[in-house]
């Protein structure tokens, strides 16, 4: 087995999740592209602000919600209950595969939210950015509602990710918290699922990440990967306000930052929701 194959390939068509040498890879090709977007963005006189963070964390949304689509149809979960369902899967446009899961679907999701970007751009209607992310958003999440019945289980994975982001909130604004509470949210779906909802329910989860999966092994409880990642979004935030730095940084810093958490948190609770 080569190399490639070995840690990138079979990892996806085997599903067994993120090994040392896939995380490093990903990690340091985001980071250039984070790098490279934000030059990109100044280039063009793209507005940082606020509308700009809302309208981004709007496709993390959809491009997390298009996840749980694959995951219910490579499941088995995802039936033909409407027209429209049914013609999904005749299609399978949202069977397995590369553009459907990582790192694909953030190439599918990045060209979707550039191409949107550059059109609203031109069009100078960048304000309209968040509700197109939120249609998109919106379509895939009513595909999911027929499958959705272990909604008791969201409950406490809510107020766990709520209580904190609201604290952040009252002293440091809206999107700070999203910072805060889309870290939260991954955490408290993380914890719920493998310690509470995998053995209530009898299905097999597994923590994919490296490193999470290594905090989560140390006590044998993943109520501590709940904790540190509320640490660091809160150190982060504290920092990042101590310092006052540039408003566009800022923004992006937090956008980075929000993304990291906010992704794979929402995914997360959508399947279990789901039951995917």
């Amino acid at each position: 087995m080569g190399f490639a194959e070995e840690f990138f390939i079979s990892p996806i068509l085997e599903k067994t999740g993120y090994n040392p040498v896939n995380t490093l890879v990903y990690a340091g090709i985001a980071l250039l592209a984070v790098y490279a977007l934000f030059h990109i963005l100044k280039k063009f006189r793209v507005k940082i602000d606020n509308g700009f963070f809302w309208g981004v964390l709007s496709f993390v949304l959809f491009g997390s919600t298009a996840r749980v689509v694959t995951d219910a149809v490579d499941a088995g979960t995802f039936t033909g209950v409407t027209f429209l369902h049914q013609w999904i899967l005749d299609a399978g446009i949202y069977d397995y595969g590369f553009l459907t899961v990582t790192p694909g679907i953030y190439i599918v999701v990045a060209g979707l939210l550039l191409g949107t970007m550059a059109v609203l751009h031109v069009l100078k209607r960048m304000e309209l950015l968040p509700y197109v992310g939120l249609a998109l958003f919106a379509f895939h999440f009513f595909l999911l509602i027929p499958f959705m019945q272990y909604w008791e289980y969201a409950v406490p994975v809510l107020l766990m990710a709520g209580i904190p982001a609201y604290l952040v909130w009252k002293r440091y604004g809206a999107v700070a918290s999203a910072v805060v509470g889309g870290h939260a949210l991954d955490g408290a779906a993380t914890f719920i699922i493998l310690d509470v909802f995998s053995s209530a329910v009898g299905k097999n989860y597994f923590e994919q990440h490296v490193l999470s999966r290594a905090v989560g092994e140390l006590l044998d409880t993943y109520f501590l990967f709940y904790l540190v990642k509320v640490a660091i979004a809160s150190a982060a935030v504290y920092l990042v306000e101590k310092e006052k730095m540039p408003g566009d940084e800022r923004i992006y810093f937090y956008l980075v930052v929000a993304i990291i958490g906010l992704a794979p948190g929402i995914r997360s609770v959508l399947r279990m929701v789901c039951g995917t």
